[in-house]
């Protein structure tokens, strides 16, 4: 009897202890990887200071900021998405659209102003055009239940077309008093750019990491099953990430018409950018989710790689290159980090 017990209690330790061991690997693993990331971004940083000239100057940091606010929105939008639909890179949340979203928007926004309609007008008519991508986009992942790697690529090449139809694939020049106030306004030194990045990040930390709809959102797309079973819904959170990415694309295409005073074909080549910076938010989280503050990094980071590069007289094309290998390493990372769990 005795025996028996002692194999029973012999069977049943290894497999208590295994969960604690996955456990305490993939905290270690986590840990690694934000801290590999932290130090190979500051390395590079580091880098720039010493060998590309005015690199530390006030002036050169304004104008990474500045340069970085349309691609922080369209990140900030992204990131949205992975948080609500889940950070699975086959299943879960993305949003392929949402940079030829922002060309059919600028591209809209700009035919209004130049047919001689004002601001206000041509700024609801960009907005409505984004949240109405945004929503085609929901009524194909949650209405439709198709993946969202494939409903939003569909969506990306209807946006594209759409933008090439309307522009008949040329630029598109516009002026306003409202795109004089953003690309030649300032405050305490500090463009009006710069001020819409930052206040735009204040405003999108709060309501996702400070507001009940928020946590929701982050259990909607960690834990769905447990979501729904708290009486959440999963439906209406998934929709409202990609209506609220819409919406983002469209604040970033106003952004991009100001600051080239013209809309111009080709936006859909910042989807590798924004893909980059909200992947790369996850290395800041200890979940291994994107969140806003390490999303406002990573677009610093890449804007900062950017201004290195060129400061140094290196090919604009190194960047891409840099952010492909960035991606990649990081959802390589992260999926072992987390686990079996991640692939499934």
């Amino acid at each position: 009897m005795k025996s028996t017990v002692k194999a029973a209690g012999a069977g049943a330790a290894p497999g208590e202890k295994q969960p604690r061991v996955q456990n305490t690997g993939k905290r270690i693993g986590t840990v690694a990887v934000r801290l590999g990331a932290i130090a190979t971004f500051t390395l590079i940083l580091v880098y720039f200071a010493l060998f590309a000239p005015g690199f530390l100057s006030s002036f050169n940091f304004i104008n990474v900021v500045e340069q970085s606010a349309i691609l922080g929105v369209l990140a900030f939008g992204m990131a949205a998405v992975i948080i609500g639909g889940g950070s699975n890179v086959t299943e879960g949340g993305i949003d392929l659209s949402i940079a030829a979203n922002m060309g059919l928007c600028a591209a809209v926004f700009a035919t209004m102003l130049q047919a001689g309609y004002p601001d206000t007008v041509a700024v609801l008519a960009g907005i409505a055009c984004g949240v109405a991508v945004g929503a085609l986009n929901a009524v194909a992942v949650v209405g439709l239940g198709i993946l969202p790697l494939l409903a939003t690529l569909a969506v990306m090449n209807i946006a594209a077309g759409a933008e090439l139809t309307l522009t008949q694939n040329t630029v598109v020049g516009a002026t306003s008093p409202l795109l004089a106030f953003l690309v030649s306004g300032s405050f305490l030194g500090i463009s009006t750019l710069a001020w819409c990045l930052i206040l735009f990040s204040l405003v999108i930390l709060v309501f996702i990491h400070k507001t009940a709809f928020g946590l929701r959102l982050y259990a909607v797309g960690g834990h769905p099953e447990a979501a729904r079973a708290a009486g959440i819904s999963v439906p209406l959170h998934v929709s409202f990430t990609y209506l609220f990415s819409g919406l983002c694309a469209a604040i970033a295409g106003i952004l991009a018409v100001s600051r080239l005073s013209a809309s111009t074909p080709g936006s859909g080549e910042m989807l590798l950018s924004v893909l980059a910076a909200a992947l790369l938010g996850t290395v800041f989280s200890r979940r291994l989710v994107p969140t806003i503050g390490g999303t406002l990094l990573s677009v610093l980071f890449i804007g900062f790689l950017a201004n290195g590069f060129q400061l140094l007289n290196v090919s604009s094309y190194w960047v891409n290159g840099v952010q492909g290998a960035l991606i990649l390493l990081v959802v390589a990372v992260t999926s072992f980090a987390r686990g079996p769990e991640a692939s499934r």
